[in-house]
């Protein structure tokens, strides 16, 4: 049996493979697969009690940060008029 370690290495290999996909543009169809992958990997690490459900959420935001950057931005990072188009929206 593999260790938490090789199981959850194994995930985050799984998630940038998806990741790096969906950033390229994968058609649908395999994009779609690669996620259905994924959800059924997770799911079963939930079921038999591998990993918990906010060590999921860890290695996903990990990974998802790791792909595509930070989830957020402060304001101040904004320079001109986007800065403009932020303030009167709000």
């Amino acid at each position: 049996m593999k260790s938490k370690h090789e199981i959850v290495t194994g995930l985050r290999a799984m998630l940038a493979d998806v990741f790096a996909a969906k950033a390229s543009g994968e058609v649908y169809g395999r994009l779609a697969r690669a996620h259905g992958y994924v959800d059924g990997y997770m799911r079963a690490l939930l079921e038999l009690e591998l990993v918990s459900k906010s060590e999921l959420l860890t290695v996903v935001n990990a990974e998802r940060e790791r792909a595509n950057g930070p989830a957020t931005r402060t304001l101040s990072t904004l320079e001109g008029d986007a800065l403009d188009t932020v303030n009167a929206a709000a």
